[in-house]
């Protein structure tokens, strides 16, 4: 369960140009509204008036979830089309353009050559299983035995991209050397601190996987979620009620917070105005008054568990989910307000839970957490991240995901998240895979006068960074180049200054001295 770390300005968005959003200021005529029946339904969809970041008027195209009726008032749920759930809301029938109404169609079963309902010729379906075709490379896989050579000032017009079409390649592109290409002013030594491997771990033998192990796999077809300890969601099983959220308002410590998605909260609940939790126990509450009295008989002032980590006012809590059930039932309660794409298991057995918090004179206020399997047959170190929302944008998304890596250095693995990731999520981990794999190649060092040389599996072992992720990322970045049978980096002004910016805003890092972990090996215990 791969999940949010930080909200990116335009997130849940889409970008200028698309299709369905109307800027112009229609006028709302009750009379054009009607429907055959005489009045508006749901999956009816039509413009909607909102406000944008920019605190500007738009009218983009929405669709009716839900109707209801609060003392002769119509209110109706809508979901922005091609927006994040997250931007669902309850608005009134002034906020409708009621002259552009779509009204919702009756779905015609299409009859197979067995007379059972099928797919059109035509369906997404059959279009993906045509594009899935075997493409050979362009040019030439250099030799697994070929010497890398020093290579003078390369003119971009000699270079070629290189040809990861194959498996074949992209073993080779895993073992052999990358020589690195740096601005002149990093060149000659002049290069920041070197980083090499640290002695005395053994690592677990990792083969390369297929695509859907890379940063970019939840942009395609999601397979059936794992039933064993997996929390990615099938979403072919979302009703009208899990799309819908059904939390007005939680009250967590001296935090108020607007959930974005459903969460499975007792029914009785769902209809108050705030929802009270113990920001130590997680417990929920009807009202204030039972959070006060809660309050007298609580004696947590942290989370239950180990606290593993802590550097200043940072400290990390390792939870079993088996000895601290009640706990991380709640945690997933809390958690699956802010994340979309993860369903909810009370079978919380197989999972650790990372728990970050900040100290003050009153306590351990949570500021998010990770879980992960105690037992991953995929590498899988993260299931479910997640920042809470007053804490985002401020550094501490990274800082889970350093600590989930700096757990895997431990352990002697390589790792990684959990897909699909969410879109925060994804564009969280690309920018803390890009910054560390940056660090490491801007700190090589040159000897005897040759460029800098490193492999993915040196990378993949200095930053346990699984392979797979290393070398999407540096595609991401366009670094890997190809030029006369060998594998380039090249990296260019701009991507050492922003990187360079970058850092200088990343304050908050992992100490390693400051962590106290023992890691377990799971696969040899009868029970959890």
């Amino acid at each position: 369960m791969a999940e949010v770390v930080s909200p990116v300005p335009g997130a849940g968005r889409r970008e200028p140009g698309e299709v369905g959003r109307a800027r112009g200021p229609p006028v709302a005529d009750p009379g054009a509204a009607l429907s055959p029946q005489g009045e508006i339904i749901e999956g009816c969809r039509l413009p909607v008036l909102r406000r944008n970041q920019d605190n500007e008027d738009e009218w983009p195209l929405a669709e009716i979830l839900s109707v209801k009726d609060i003392s002769g008032r119509k209110l109706f749920y809508v979901h922005y089309i091609d927006f994040n759930k997250r931007l669902d809301e309850w608005v009134t029938h002034e906020r409708l353009d009621l002259k552009k109404i779509q009204f919702p169609k009756k779905e015609a079963k299409t009859p197979t050559k067995n007379g059972l309902p099928g797919s059109r010729p035509g369906s997404p379906e059959r279009e993906v299983k045509r594009k899935v075709e075997v493409v050979s490379p362009a040019t030439p896989v250099p030799s697994e035995t070929a010497p890398a050579s020093v290579f003078p000032q390369v003119s971009p017009h000699f270079i070629s991209s290189p040809p990861f079409c194959t498996l074949a390649a992209s073993f080779r592109l895993i073992s052999q050397s990358l020589i690195l290409f740096l601005p002149s002013h990093l060149q000659n030594g002049s290069a920041r601190r070197a980083v090499a491997a640290q002695p005395g771990r053994k690592r677990k033998s990792n083969c390369l996987g297929t695509d859907e192990d890379s940063q970019d796999s939840s942009d395609g077809i999601p397979s059936a979620p794992r039933m064993t300890g997996s929390l990615v969601s099938d979403r072919s099983h979302d009703d009208i009620v899990t799309r819908m959220k059904n939390i007005e308002c939680i009250e967590l410590g001296r935090h108020r917070l607007k959930p974005w998605y459903f969460s499975p909260y007792p029914q009785e609940l769902t209809t108050l105005p705030v929802l009270y939790l113990c920001e130590f126990c997680l417990k929920y509450g009807r009202s204030l008054k039972c959070l006060q009295r809660h309050l007298t008989k609580c004696d947590l002032r942290h989370p239950p568990g180990n606290e593993i980590y802590r550097k200043g006012t940072i400290s990390f809590f390792e939870i079993d989910g088996r000895k601290n059930k009640s706990y991380s039932q709640n945690l997933c309660l809390l958690a699956k307000c802010f994340l979309d794409h993860k369903t909810l298991y009370y079978d919380t057995d197989p999972f650790l839970f990372y728990v970050m918090t900040e100290y003050d004179c009153k306590g351990f206020h949570i500021v998010g957490y990770f879980s992960k399997e105690k037992e991953s047959t995929e590498d899988y170190n993260v299931a479910c991240i997640l920042t809470l929302p007053p804490y985002q944008r401020r550094g501490y998304g990274k800082l889970l995901i350093e600590f989930s890596y700096e757990l895997s250095k431990v352990e002697g693995k390589t790792g990684t998240p959990e897909k699909p990731l969410s879109d925060l999520g994804l564009l969280s981990y690309r920018s803390y895979w890009s910054q560390t794999i940056l660090e490491i190649l801007m700190g090589l060092k040159s000897e005897s006068g040759e460029r800098p040389q490193i492999t993915i599996n040196e990378i993949s072992e200095i930053t346990s960074i699984k392979k797979e992720d290393v070398i999407s990322t540096l595609q991401y970045l366009n670094l890997i180049n190809y030029y006369k049978g060998q594998y380039i980096l090249t990296l260019s002004e701009d991507i050492v200054d922003g990187h360079e910016r970058a850092m200088l805003k990343r304050l908050l890092r992992i100490d390693s001295k400051c962590l106290h972990f023992t890691p377990k090996d799971w696969s040899k215990r009868g029970k959890w």
